[in-house]
């Protein structure tokens, strides 16, 4: 009879336990699952160091980091998959698309995209895939529009020129009544100048026409579904009439919109902060370039906003205090709380 005190028993032997692979991802998983990601990803590299040649663990540690942003990450993974595991992962196509998408590398993600409809046209993700590439298509179309307006504005006189700058200035420091004369010129003079009517809606709402700002932006939308500007004018108007489930809608068809220009870019940054959604938009200023951004009060008084929020202490501080050194119109507001 074995007696697990006997250390004489000559029949003892120890079978020791060997942890696969399979051990670590299965609890990987469920960490996922739970959505613990510090565990998940420790456990997911644990799997992945006992069983390199398992293509399943990269795969599934990259929809980790796509789940929690960390896009480049997740096609570090993706493309080495490809690399070591040859061409039958079409699926890692797909989804190195979705995270260049989330980017906002157009390009890429639509040459990725095509790549796997290519390989896999009836693949699981096929479907996805065909949505995905007519989004693309349909910015890439917006962009070379946007393209198209700015080589037309560079082959402008010197006058559109001071009509921007002014209005800029006056925007920036919230001097709304100073700025709708201006913009009903511009509209007037520079039709094509499409950024001049959404400016002018934002300048008359905030100067107390609520009601006719909104108006003219929706009847501006019905003309132009996909148009950012009036995307985002909704957004915030909507939001600071109380009407919280129009914004809302809004701001969802935001979250997917990842523009090349720096413009819209901020411009989305900014929304997201107005209406309280400080997490993306602290993402997304992270991703602005501060040096095209210096002369905007808006991008320090929103980047400041989100990173206070979100309990970013000291760097708000940091950029409340260059901005106020560069904008004297964010002394007058005087502290980060006072921002609304």
């Amino acid at each position: 009879m074995y007696n697990p005190n006997d250390k004489n028993d000559e029949h003892l032997k120890v079978i020791p336990f060997l942890v696969e692979g399979d051990f670590y991802f299965s609890i990987a998983v469920k960490a996922f699952q739970k959505r613990d990601f510090n565990k998940a990803i420790k456990w997911f590299k644990r799997a992945m160091e006992l069983n390199p040649k398992n293509p399943l663990y990269p795969c599934q540690l990259s929809v980790l980091y796509t789940e929690i942003r960390s896009y480049h990450k997740a096609n570090q993974l993706l493309t080495k998959v490809l690399a070591d595991f040859g061409e039958e992962y079409a699926d890692c196509y797909y989804l190195i698309a979705n995270n260049y998408a989330h980017l906002g590398l157009f390009q890429d993600a639509q040459k990725n995209i095509e790549m796997y409809l290519k390989k896999e046209p009836q693949g699981e993700f096929a479907e996805e895939a065909a949505q995905l590439l007519e989004m693309l298509e349909l910015y890439n179309d917006e962009e070379e529009e946007d393209y198209e307006d700015d080589d037309w504005l560079f082959d402008e006189e010197d006058e559109l020129l001071i009509y921007q700058e002014t209005v800029f200035y006056h925007l920036e420091n919230h001097e709304w009544e100073e700025a709708l004369p201006i913009l009903e010129e511009m509209i007037d003079l520079y039709p094509e100048y499409k950024v001049a009517k959404h400016d002018y809606a934002w300048a008359l709402f905030f100067a107390g026409n609520r009601e006719a700002a909104v108006e003219l932006e929706l009847e501006w939308q019905e003309n132009d579904q996909n148009s950012t500007h009036s995307i985002v004018n909704l957004a915030i108007f909507y939001h600071l009439m109380g009407k919280e489930e129009l914004s809302i809608g809004y701001i969802e068809t935001l979250k997917n919109v990842y523009p090349i220009h720096e413009q819209q870019r901020l411009k989305i940054a900014i929304a997201l902060a107005y209406t309280g959604h400080y997490d993306l938009a602290y993402e997304r200023f992270q991703y602005l370039s501060k040096g095209n951004l210096r002369d905007h009060v808006s991008y320090f008084k929103w980047y400041s906003k989100s990173a206070y929020q979100l309990g970013l202490g000291k760097l708000a501080d940091q950029l409340w205090q260059e901005g106020c050194r560069r904008h004297p119109f964010l002394q007058k507001i005087g502290k980060i709380e006072n921002v609304k």
